[in-house]
């Protein structure tokens, strides 16, 4: 059964998101350590929480693994990626593991 992985970043408390750096060095990492673990992975930027809302969220990232054991291994490797957090990120990323029904 398919696994997901998602980070979301919340917009709460007045915390900093660079969208740049993000896109263009962070992805990379998770490429770089997740790749060899991973079916896909995409990130969304938040721009609305419904009409007139303003997102509850910078960005939400979500990762593809064929199965449980990918997600673990993935997560083995997972030190660099997660140390690069604070150069992008001013709080603490919410995770969501899933099993895909749909």
């Amino acid at each position: 059964m398919a696994i997901t992985l998602h980070v979301m970043y919340p917009t709460d408390g007045g915390t900093t998101f660079d969208h740049d750096y993000y896109a263009s060095s962070h992805m990379a990492l998770v490429g770089e350590h997740f790749g060899p673990h991973m079916v896909s992975a995409s990130a969304s930027k938040g721009l609305a929480g419904g009409p007139d809302t303003p997102p509850g969220f910078h960005a939400v990232a979500m990762m593809l693994f064929e199965d449980q054991s990918k997600l673990d291994a993935a997560m083995a490797a997972a030190g660099p990626v997660l140390a690069d957090i604070p150069n992008y990120y001013s709080g603490a990323p919410q995770m969501l593991i899933g099993q895909t029904i749909g």
